[in-house]
Order: structure tokens, then C-alpha cells, then sequence
């Protein structure tokens, strides 16, 4: 198969940012380019078929993952939410831990966070809506999955990568996506500083000054954490590179205070950072 499309090209014709295709060649070998002779990667046609396979994949209500299994077509496995999900409902601490720890021996942190531990997540947020789990159900499996991965971010600020600080602002609680975007992002190499829930918007900006990160993202579910605090948020991003995302945050508040807004998922938006600097 002749290889002539250059990434740009690629993302022209499938409507996928190349930040994305690169995140999904990389993640999950979704495309085998050839090199030219200027060193430049080279796209097939078959290429973009499973680019667009993986996209109808997404667009069918598939996990990124379980979009590229079937774009591929050769056997590839995702990382399966059901055992984790049946374990969280249960309140089986072990296994759920054993669950997590199969994933974790096969598929990278990546993967596991962006194809088993969201999606896990997201599903028991929406059966909890509906009335099928309970409130003490959707509490035990939030903690056992947000403890374990501060266990894996242990160490996550050590190397010589670019630093980013993330933080939700006072009042938010709710932090397990910005703990999956920072251990996205430190699988790219960037080093991470961690505030967590319910952060001082002085205390972002007191230790953005002293360690001149070149991310800051702030991220809430509220929108009323982010949009209260407009002047302060418009002075920090004066002075840092400042990112908002979370469904309390919105293009437009973005543009207003100079800042970038994220609203894809927490491991593409790692992806598509860390590609962009």
C-alpha cells in the first residue's frame, strides 16, 4: 500500500486534530506510517481507514481502546471495565485490586486509566443517577480508585520534564480526572505538582510563582468555582500558562481570562499538551 499522506493531510480528510493521531499511533499502534526520504512520516490509505474506523468506533458510544481493537482487526485486547465495575458495586476491595493489577501487568497506565478506570467511573456515576447503585456504593469505588492512583503518581514530579501544577479550585472536590491527566501527562515526561481538591486560588498562584511551572491547569466540575473567581483566574493566567477543564469549565470563560480550555478527556488532553510544547 503506497504511503504519501503527511499527518497534516491525515487530519484534514479524517477530522482528527494530529495531536490525536499521534496520541492514538503511539498508544495503540492505530497507524504504521513509512518514512520518506526526508525523514518525514508517511500515511497509507489503510491508515486513514482505521483512523475513521476508530472515530465511528468512538462515535458509537466504544471506549477509545475498544474503538482501536476494532479498527485494527488483529486480535488486540482493551482493557475491559466489567470484572472492575461487578468488583467496585460489590464492595470487594480485593477484587478490585487484583482487577486493576491484571490490567496494569498487560496495558500501560495510559491505557488503563484512559479504556478501564474513566469509563468505570463514568458508569457508575450513571447508574448511581439512575437509581441502581447506592450512594455508599459509588463512595467506596470513587476512594479505592482515587487511592489507587495517587499510588501510582508516587514519585511523579521526579526528572528534568516541563512541570505542571494542578490544582481544583476552593470548594471542588471532585479531583480523580485531574489525577488522570497528571498521570497521562507523566507518562509523556512532564513532571507533576500536585495541590489537589478544594485549593486556595493564592495558594495556586503562590506556588506557581515559586516554581514557574509551564502548565497550570484548574480543573471543576462547578462551574461556579471557576466563574466566581474570573479576575483572579484572568491575573494568573497574565502571568503562567494557565488551562481549565471539568464540566465546570467553558470556551468561553477560557477566552475571557486568557487561558486554554481542555475539554476533551484527561488522557487525550495529556496527549495533545504534551504534544503542543
Amino acid at each position: 500500500m503506497v504511503a504519501d499522506l503527511r499527518i497534516g493531510e491525515l487530519s484534514r480528510r479524517t477530522g482528527v486534530s494530529p495531536e490525536l493521531l499521534r496520541a492514538w499511533e503511539r498508544r495503540y499502534d492505530l497507524l504504521q506510517p513509512e518514512r520518506s526520504s526526508g525523514g518525514y512520516r508517511l500515511y497509507s490509505a489503510a491508515d486513514e481507514r482505521r483512523v475513521r474506523t476508530m472515530t465511528g468506533g468512538i462515535a458509537r458510544g466504544l471506549s477509545a481502546g475498544e474503538a482501536a481493537k476494532l479498527a485494527l482487526g488483529d486480535g488486540l485486547e482493551a482493557p475491559s471495565t466489567a470484572t472492575l465495575v461487578d468488583a467496585l458495586v460489590g464492595f470487594d476491595d480485593v477484587g478490585a485490586h487484583a482487577a486493576l493489577d491484571r490490567l496494569l501487568s498487560s496495558f500501560t497506565v495510559e491505557s488503563v486509566i484512559g479504556d478501564s478506570v474513566l469509563p468505570a467511573l463514568r458508569e457508575l456515576g450513571e447508574r448511581w443517577q439512575r437509581g441502581e447503585i447506592t450512594i455508599g456504593q459509588e463512595h467506596f469505588a470513587s476512594n479505592l480508585l482515587r487511592g489507587r492512583m495517587l499510588g501510582l503518581a508516587r514519585g511523579w514530579d521526579r526528572g528534568s520534564g516541563p512541570r505542571a501544577l494542578l490544582a481544583c479550585p476552593s470548594g471542588e472536590q471532585h479531583d480523580l480526572s485531574l489525577i488522570a491527566f497528571g498521570l497521562a501527562l507523566r507518562e509523556h515526561g512532564w513532571r507533576i505538582t500536585y495541590l489537589g481538591a478544594d485549593t486556595p486560588l493564592a495558594t495556586i498562584d503562590e506556588t506557581a510563582t515559586s516554581l514557574h511551572p509551564e502548565l497550570i491547569l484548574i480543573a471543576a466540575a462547578d462551574a461556579s468555582r471557576l466563574s466566581g473567581h474570573a479576575g483572579a483566574l484572568k491575573n494568573l493566567a497574565a502571568r503562567f500558562p494557565l488551562a481549565l477543564a471539568g464540566a465546570g469549565a467553558d470556551e468561553a470563560l477560557a477566552k475571557r481570562i486568557g487561558a486554554r480550555h481542555l475539554s476533551m478527556s484527561p488522557v487525550d488532553a495529556a496527549a495533545i499538551v504534551a504534544a503542543q510544547n
